[in-house]
């Protein structure tokens, strides 16, 4: 039996393929009736899909992540949770994007899309996270 952070036992939770196909079903539940124009459009649908796909691995590791950072709160786990929330957040915006319901959030003035803001936020969030020094 695992230990948390504290000693105490660490009680199981929900196994990993199972909650990877309940988020899978959730996320193409919610995403459905975005989606469902664009099914007969022949060329469109692949890259839908990956975004879809990407959006369900997203939204899964930024809740494997929370479950750890629950067990065992630290700073390293902190950062990689945001990370992952960033990664989903950006991909939900790329999967509108990608059905043409929302262009991509333009900083004209800038030159700057704001999912390649959320990137370097969540590139700095892994960062973070990876280099940060347990004292």
């Amino acid at each position: 039996m695992q230990k948390g952070s504290r000693g105490e036992p660490v009680q199981e939770s929900v196994s990993k393929p199972i909650l990877l196909g309940l988020i899978t079903a959730l996320v193409i539940g919610i995403v459905a009736p975005i989606i469902m124009p664009h099914m007969t459009h022949p060329s469109m649908i692949y890259h839908i899909m990956l975004h879809i796909a990407s959006l369900t691995i997203a939204v899964f590791l930024s809740i494997v992540s929370v479950i750890a950072y629950g067990r065992s709160t630290g700073p390293r786990l902190l950062f990689m949770m945001l990370g992952f929330m960033a990664l989903a957040l950006v991909e939900f915006l790329y999967l509108l994007d990608a059905t043409a319901i929302v262009s991509v959030f333009d900083f004209s003035t800038l030159g700057i899309e704001l999912p390649h803001v959320i990137i370097l936020a969540m590139l700095a969030m892994f960062g973070l996270g990876v280099l940060r020094v347990n004292k």
